[in-house]
C-alpha cells in the first residue's frame, strides 16, 4: 500500500496488477506505473498474486478478486474511497484488471476469499465489489483464443498446464465474455502490431463495449508491438487516460 501523508479524507485509489503472462513477473518491477497516480495524491495498491509456478489458472484471478474484496472491507482503515477504485495492469496484468472489474457478484472465483465477521456467501452483508474504471495496458481480452489455433501462446498454455477443463475455464476467464451494460468505464492502450497479446483482442473488446453502451476508449499505438513504448507514446497514453478519467469524474 502506498498512502499519501494527508489521509483526512478518503482518496481515489489505483490498484495495480503486474504482467508476466500469468507465469512470471513481480509486483516490484511495475512500481513506476504507480507514479502518475501518486503524483495526483491518490493512494495506490500494488497486488501480488500466484503465478503458474505456484498454482495454475484460475489462482491469479482468485487472488486479484480477493485483493479487491479485502480493500473493499478495509477501505476505511486506510482512508481509501471504495467508490473511486481504478484497476490497471499491463499484459496479463491488463487481463487481471479487466476480469477483476468485470466479474459479476458472487461468482465462483470469489469462493476462496476470506469472509470477514459474520458475513456469509449470498448474504446482503457481503459487499459488492464496485470499480470506478479500468485502465487496460495491452491486456488479453480472450484467454481461450490463446490456447489453440493461430493465436495460441506458450505462456497461456503454461498457465493452464494439464487441466482437463482448460478450454471451458479459459472461456470463464475471458473478459470479452462478460461484456454487458453497467460495467465500469474501460480505456485500453494497445500496440497495433502486438504479437504477444493480440491487438485484435482490444478491437473486439472495444466493439463489444460500444454495443453494450459501456463508456470506453481504445488508444492505438501505431507501429508498436507489445509494450516498450517510447516517451512520446507513454505521454500519449497517459494524456488519454487523464482525459478519460476526467470524463468519469475521477480527476
Amino acid at each position: 500500500l502506498y498512502l499519501p501523508k494527508n489521509r483526512t479524507r478518503p482518496n481515489p485509489t489505483l490498484i495495480l496488477f503486474h504482467g508476466g503472462g500469468w507465469v512470471d513477473g513481480q509486483k516490484e518491477r511495475n512500481v513506476l506505473y504507480l507514479l502518475p497516480y501518486l503524483e495526483l495524491g491518490w493512494s495506490a495498491i500494488n497486488v501480488e498474486y500466484r503465478t503458474a509456478r505456484q498454482a495454475p489458472a484460475p489462482a491469479a484471478v482468485e487472488d486479484c478478486r480477493c485483493a479487491l474484496r479485502w480493500l473493499t472491507y478495509h477501505a476505511r482503515d486506510y482512508s481509501l474511497d471504495p467508490s473511486r477504485f481504478v484497476l490497471t495492469g499491463t499484459s496479463a496484468g491488463g487481463h487481471l484488471a479487466l476480469i477483476t472489474g468485470m466479474l459479476p457478484r458472487n461468482n465462483v472465483f470469489d469462493r476462496q476469499c476470506p469472509i470477514e465477521g459474520n458475513d456469509r456467501w449470498g448474504s446482503a452483508n457481503v459487499p459488492e465489489l464496485k470499480v470506478a474504471a479500468i485502465v487496460n495496458w495491452f491486456g488479453i481480452g480472450d484467454v481461450a483464443d490463446l490456447l489453440e489455433g493461430p493465436n495460441a501462446r506458450n505462456y497461456a498454455r503454461e498457465w493452464f498446464g494439464s487441466l482437463s477443463n482448460a478450454e471451458q475455464l479459459a472461456k470463464q476467464l475471458s473478459p470479452v465474455n462478460y461484456v454487458r451494460a453497467g460495467l465500469p468505464p474501460i480505456i485500453t492502450i494497445h500496440g497495433e502490431l502486438d504479437d504477444v497479446a493480440p491487438y485484435d483482442h482490444a478491437v473486439r473488446l472495444h466493439a463489444a463495449l460500444d454495443k453494450a453502451g459501456v463508456p470506453n476508449r481504445l488508444v492505438t499505438i501505431k507501429g508498436r508491438k507489445h509494450g516498450g513504448f517510447n516517451r512520446d507514446e507513454m505521454m500519449q497514453g497517459y494524456t488519454a487516460i487523464r482525459e478519460f478519467l476526467r470524463k468519469q469524474g475521477l480527476l
